[in-house]
C-alpha cells in the first residue's frame, strides 16, 4: 500500500481553459479509465501541441506535479493505455497521481448536466465545482466512504468468500457507508448484515483512496464479541475463522487489506 504523501509531489489547483507555455504533465485517460504512457512507460512531459495526436474531449488544469503544470485530458481510444492496477505495478508514483486524475476525469464527465433541472452546467469561478446557471445547484467531486475490517477472535481472523470477487478465495468484511451513519456504525452494520456476529473494541487502522471507482476506504480492526456466523447469501456465501497458518497472503499490496492481514499475522 502507498504511504507516500500525495502532496510531496503535487500541489492542488484548478483552472478551465488554461494552456501552459512550458512542458507539462498530461494525464491522458480514455473511455476505459486507462492512462496513456509513453513508450518508456512515463507520464508524457511535453508541450501542449503533443495533444494534436489525440481526439480530445476535454482538458482541465489540476495543479502542478513535480514542479510542472499538470492536466487531466479525456480522449477517445488509442494504444499504450494502462489500467490503474497495471499502473500500480509499473510505477507507484504514477499510480498515486493517476488516482487523483481519474477522479477529476470522472467528476467532470458525470456532471455535464444538472441533475435537478437538466441545464448544461458550467465551471464555478475560483472553485473546483460545476454549477447550474439556471437553478444554482453545485456539483462537487463526490467520494463514497467505505470500510474494511479485520475481526480478531483470539488467535483467529474472520475471512469471507464474496459473490462479487471470485478472483480472491477469501477476503475481509467490507462495505459502503449509508446516509446518516458514522463510519464506526458502518463497520458494525456491515459485519452484522454480512456474517451475523457482534464486534467490540473497534480500532481505526488507516485509510486510502480507492479509485475503483471512487471510494475512500477506512480500515479497522475489531474483536469478536458474540453470535454465530450466519452469512447473508447476497454478498457473502461463506465465512469462517482462519488461523495464521491457514491464511494465504496475496502478492499485491495495492489494497489496505494487506496492512490489516499483516497486522494480524504479527499479533
Amino acid at each position: 500500500m502507498i504511504e507516500k504523501y500525495l502532496y510531496s509531489d503535487y500541489c492542488i489547483d484548478f483552472k478551465e481553459g488554461f494552456i501552459s507555455k512550458e512542458d507539462s504533465y498530461y494525464l491522458i485517460f480514455n473511455e476505459e479509465r486507462e492512462l496513456f504512457l509513453t513508450e518508456d512507460k512515463k507520464i508524457p512531459l511535453v508541450n501542449h501541441s503533443f495533444l494534436s495526436n489525440f481526439n480530445v474531449n476535454f482538458i482541465l488544469y489540476i495543479g502542478t506535479y513535480k514542479s510542472h503544470d499538470c492536466f487531466v485530458v479525456n480522449v477517445d481510444g488509442g494504444i499504450n493505455y494502462y489500467s490503474l492496477h497495471q499502473l500500480y505495478e509499473i510505477d507507484k508514483d504514477i499510480y498515486q497521481i493517476a488516482t487523483r486524475g481519474i477522479l477529476v476525469n470522472d467528476w467532470y464527465q458525470l456532471n455535464q448536466f444538472c441533475g435537478k433541472c437538466g441545464t448544461k452546467t458550467i465551471i464555478k469561478e475560483n472553485s473546483m465545482s460545476l454549477i447550474c446557471p439556471k437553478c444554482g445547484t453545485s456539483f462537487h467531486g463526490k467520494i463514497q466512504p467505505a470500510v474494511i475490517v479485520a475481526i480478531h477472535n483470539e488467535d483467529k481472523l474472520l475471512m469471507a468468500r464474496h459473490i462479487y470477487n471470485k478472483s480472491v478465495p477469501y477476503a475481509l468484511i467490507a462495505g459502503f457507508a449509508e446516509m446518516g451513519e458514522s463510519i464506526e456504525e458502518t463497520v458494525r452494520r456491515e459485519v452484522q448484515e454480512e456474517v451475523g456476529i457482534n464486534i467490540k473494541n473497534i480500532q481505526y487502522m488507516g485509510s486510502q483512496p480507492w479509485p475503483f471507482p471512487n471510494s475512500l476506504m477506512f480500515a479497522f480492526k475489531a474483536e469478536y464479541d458474540s453470535g454465530e456466523i450466519e452469512v447473508d447469501d447476497k454478498e457473502i456465501v461463506e465465512a469462517k475463522w482462519f488461523t495464521k497458518e491457514e491464511i494465504v497472503e496475496i502478492d499485491n499490496d495495492i489494497s489496505i487489506y494487506s496492512l490489516l492481514v499483516e497486522d494480524f499475522l504479527k499479533s
